[in-house]
């Protein structure tokens, strides 16, 4: 394995197995998790479904080539829905490091569902969908799957593997105790030979190549993931230490990154039609935003006679991160 520097918690770490024509990312959430849920109160089942999205969100991000440190790089967004499920809305987004999401759910009948719900429990027929968004590359794109499968991250196996036919494997985990949550991922995939004029490997999902980086990498044990004291780069070395060679590198710095403030809201409004503004705006003539991400209200006084009261920023203002 090259030299990097140790990485424990909110740092993204990238890897490659040349001889094996993969790839892989790694991470482990604690601080930046803590922030992220200390927006809403949420019950302890919501709590370890929120973290395993954010963990996922960020291993997937990871992967955008232009996203860059900026903000003005590619975006990553995981949305979960259902139609009258229990979870109405979950979706994270991922731009650059930058990290938030948000759980929208029915608590009554959550309750009923008792202490360790499964996914289908919460969901229902539900649908994820991952979008891309690469504006350096002019382009957005998105995969849409229905959500089936244990965990979340078998879902997103399940769109890589229809959407994008590409050999996934993830595996996470999440802990609470008195030290906080703290919650970890290791996603890795088969890429092709040669991106142009030469078969692509990951067609063929049953390649040797792929079998055995999907045994050594599920392997991986649920203590490891979450162990405050193991660094990455020794989780990834104990994986895959007899392979060839195996090349690492340090990636984003991951932090709570909800773009809500006076600024941006502004700037968005003032797109709004005029009578809109006037037909929505409260008895102060003032806009008032609710950031559903991270719980906070923003009065917004466009001009001295003229506002609106916009409560859901997760569905109007925040169009960006819910589809």
């Amino acid at each position: 394995m090259t030299e990097a520097p140790e990485t424990f918690a909110d740092q993204l770490l990238g890897f490659s197995i040349p001889s094996r024509h993969a790839r892989g990312r790694a991470v482990r959430l604690d601080g930046a998790l803590q922030e992220i849920l200390s927006a809403h109160a949420y019950p302890p089942a919501i709590t370890h479904l929120l973290a395993e999205a954010l963990v996922i969100t960020t291993l997937v991000g990871g992967l955008l080539k232009d996203g860059g440190e900026d903000g003005d790089g590619g975006q990553l967004t995981m949305q979960a829905q259902t139609d009258g499920g229990v979870v109405r809305l979950l979706v994270c987004d991922w731009q650059g490091g930058s990290l938030r999401g948000y759980v929208d759910f029915d608590a009554e009948r959550l309750d009923a569902l008792g202490a360790n719900p499964s996914l289908t429990a919460l969901f229902g027929k539900g649908y994820l969908a991952v979008t891309f968004d690469l504006p350096k590359a002019g382009g957005r794109y998105q995969g849409i799957v229905p959500l089936e499968g244990a965990t979340l991250g078998e879902a997103v196996e399940s769109y890589f593997s229809q959407s994008e036919q590409l050999p996934t494997l993830i595996r996470t985990a999440v802990r609470a105790g008195t030290a906080g949550t703290v919650a970890g991922g290791l996603l890795v995939q088969h890429l092709a030979e040669g991106e142009e004029g030469r078969e692509r490997l990951h067609v063929r999902l049953d390649h040797p190549e792929w079998e055995h980086v999907a045994v050594l990498a599920g392997s991986t044990r649920h203590d490891e993931l979450i162990d405050r004291n193991l660094s990455l780069e020794a989780l990834v070395w104990r994986l895959f230490h007899e392979e060839q060679q195996v090349r690492v590198e340090v990636g984003a710095r991951v932090s709570r990154g909800c773009r809500c403030s006076t600024e941006h809201y502004r700037a968005v409004l003032s797109r709004f039609p005029e009578d809109e503004q006037l037909a929505m705006r409260d008895e102060n003539g003032v806009i008032v935003v609710d950031c559903a991400f991270c719980s906070r209200a923003f009065p917004i006084d466009l001009a001295p006679a003229q506002g609106q009261r916009f409560v859901d920023a997760a569905e109007r203002l925040n169009a960006d991160a819910v589809l």
